[in-house]
């Protein structure tokens, strides 16, 4: 085992002495370039040493020891010479250097050989003066080439080794006493030497070492001046800025319109807000990826930035919406055609990779001074016109006009009495019946919230349901109604369905959905029983938590519906990877299920598509005896609607189920 250790360290130690090091690329470039200085110099001594010899033996040795070998050696070395200082000043790279550095270290044994055995063959001639000149060519020669290599310790060692070892064995075995003391004068003086080049070695490799330390710190400290500087402009750039798209921000868009403001409120002529929305961005960004999604924007920005209309301003407010002022006075008219040239730029086709997306956009205007009172009101109501626009004219344009103002009105009158509401005493549910087709049947019913204001009157869900979710009530409301759902189904006859609605906000998080598992664990109806319906929607706001959420409630045995379904922006993939029971056709599908072709269509690839994929199926929305109809012959066999009656109170529940348990339909 120790000999093995001795015989690993030897061989470590033979690697360090002997090759050319490559572990500091910066290094090795500084050895070659002092080393390339000094090779001129070393042919030089061995040419001008050989020669001296071969002079002093011309007439008492062989003519191809004193011409014709060392003739070819001057030659080459000449021609190295020339190689080496033709390419003295051309910058190489680490490899380069050291793949040169090492050819250098592997010639350097074959010729410190050469040139010991072709010295040490001219000592039978001559007398003894010829034989001193062979010991003081082979030491001074030795002594140069050692301080010219000392650059390269690897070659140094090796010719001080080889050749001054072949010089004292060779002298000190002749028996003459001059030259065995000059034997041992070499033996002496070459392990001195070693200890200088190994000296010179370390300290030129320490003061590179040093130097590379003090440029490093010397970069590290303008990188930092420069990043203090980079960030001080990129600050200021990003103040006005937007990062993504490089058109101005939100900031910069509302200091634009305070300044516009201040300018035209002394009297001046008027100036229109418009906020514009993408309509189908998120799904690019859910399908294509947010690279994708920056790239839409991107080009989006650059299509309204290149309009030349005067007094147009243009900027990124976040997300997928813009703003855009128009200065001086514009009418209905003019700002229909700036919003249609708008919606048209943002339609056209994105190229995305190797296809192409396509989004619309939305805007919604407001006009000073007749549609607001400053430079916030006027934004405002642009973003309520954008919020009609996405809602009655999607993919077009909206100008604020007083029906939107009263309409604005009523919403923040209702925001206002929701925030103050006692929602537990004011919230209440209606059940709607689900109908089994061929049956007649009443398989349960869908629990539906309703907000009776002691302030505005009744308010339907889609009023306050933003509302709820806007102010962070949602989840609490949905946890009280679904008890109340649960302690009436309790009871209902065994069998009977609860289907109940579940906000997208319901979703979001672990513990919210942790929150409504404890609930129906908590309740006296089987899981079986309960049907709880989410919508696309939610799904699109975090794929990824819908469906670990769809997941969990599967588990617990509950089913789960997707609502509304063809509405959204939902793909088949994401459908497939959701572990769903049901599927709930919109009734925008149903309405005009009499006269539309598209719609009949729609509706039997739903039907078709869920059962091949093992899913039932709701048809909500019947209102006739014709959509009933149509939809027995397309093979539906579930459905609610007002055809079999409207949301009725959680004490006629009972009477649709029958006294003795019994279902039965009721017209």
């Amino acid at each position: 085992m120790a000999d093995s250790h001795l015989s690993s360290h030897i061989r470590r130690l033979w690697r360090r002495l002997f090759s050319v090091p490559n572990d500091n690329p910066e290094l090795t470039v500084a050895q070659f370039r002092a080393f390339s200085r000094q090779v001129p110099l070393l042919y030089f001594i061995l040419s001008i040493n050989m020669m001296a010899l071969c002079w002093t033996h011309r007439h008492i040795a062989p003519l191809h020891l004193t011409l014709y070998i060392p003739g070819a050696f001057v030659t080459l070395c000449a021609l190295r010479t020339f190689g080496w200082w033709r390419k003295r000043h051309v910058e190489v790279d680490p490899a380069t250097a050291y793949a040169r550095l090492k050819s250098t270290n592997l010639l350097a044994g074959p010729i410190a050989l050469f040139c010991a055995v072709w010295s040490l063959s001219l000592v039978p001639y001559g007398d003894v003066s010829h034989q001193s000149h062979v010991a003081f060519f082979m030491a001074i020669t030795v002594i140069g080439c050692i301080f010219c290599l000392m650059h390269l310790r690897s070659a140094a060692l090796i010719v001080t080794l080889l050749v001054n070892a072949i010089i004292a064995i060779t002298f000190i075995t002749t028996g003459t006493e001059t030259l065995m003391a000059m034997g041992f004068d070499v033996a002496l003086v070459s392990g001195a030497l070693i200890a200088i080049l190994l000296s010179q070695y370390r300290d030129f490799r320490i003061l590179h070492e040093s130097r590379q330390a003090l440029q490093h710190q010397q970069e590290v400290l303008r990188q930092q001046n420069e990043a203090v500087r980079h960030l001080s402009d990129e600050n200021l750039r990003l103040a006005n800025l937007d990062s993504l798209t490089l058109i101005p921000n939100r900031r910069s868009f509302f200091d634009h319109i305070e300044r516009v403001y201040q300018e035209v409120r002394p009297g001046g002529s008027g100036f229109a807000v418009g906020v514009a929305d993408l309509d189908g961005f998120k799904p690019v960004n859910d399908l294509h990826g947010h690279a994708a999604g920056d790239r839409l924007l991107c080009k989006i920005a650059e299509r309204l930035t290149a309009f030349s209309h005067p007094g147009l301003f243009v900027a990124r407010l976040g997300g997928d919406e813009f703003g855009i002022l128009v200065r001086g006075e514009t009418g209905t008219a003019e700002l229909e055609e700036i919003g249609a040239e708008f919606c048209a730029a943002i339609g056209l086709p994105v190229k995305i990779g190797a296809g192409s997306v396509q989004v619309t956009g939305s805007i919604g205007f407001a006009v000073y001074p007749t549609g607001g009172i400053d430079a916030q009101d006027i934004y405002e109501k642009a973003d309520y016109a954008l919020y009609n626009a996405k809602k009655q004219r999607r993919g077009g344009t909206m100008i604020f006009n007083l029906d939107q103002a009263v309409e604005m009105s009523r919403h923040k009158a209702i925001e206002e009495a929701f925030v103050t509401a006692d929602l537990e005493q004011e919230l209440y549910l209606l059940y709607q019946p689900i109908i089994e087709l061929k049956t007649g049947r009443c398989l349960g019913f869908e629990a539906l919230a309703r907000w009776e204001s002691p302030i505005t009157g009744p308010v339907p869900p889609s009023h306050f349901v933003p509302i709820a979710e806007h102010t962070g009530r949602i989840a609490l409301i949905t946890r009280n109604l679904l008890k109340k759902a649960l302690d009436l189904a309790a009871s209902w006859p065994a069998g009977t369905i609860l289907s109940f609605n579940l906000s997208a906000n319901d979703l979001t998080t672990h513990e919210g959905v942790l929150r409504l598992v404890s609930i129906i664990e908590a309740s006296r109806v089987p899981p079986a029983s309960i049907n709880l319906e989410i919508t696309e929607t939610s799904m699109l706001q975090d794929f990824e938590q819908a469906r670990m959420a769809v997941e969990m409630l599967r588990r617990l045995g509950v089913g789960v519906a997707l609502d509304d379904f063809g509405t959204g922006y939902s793909s088949l993939s994401q459908l497939h990877n959701l572990p769903l029971t049901k599927l709930k056709i919109d009734r925008s599908f149903v309405v005009d299920l009499e006269t539309s072709v598209s719609s009949r269509k729609i509706v039997r690839s739903v039907l078709a598509l869920s059962a091949d994929m093992g899913l039932d199926v709701i048809v909500e929305g019947v209102e006739t005896e014709a959509q009933l109809s149509q939809l027995k012959r397309m093979g539906a066999k579930v459905v609610q609607g007002f055809y079999f009656s409207p949301p009725v109170s959680a004490e006629e529940t009972h009477a649709w189920l029958g006294s003795d348990g019994r279902k039965h339909k009721r017209r």
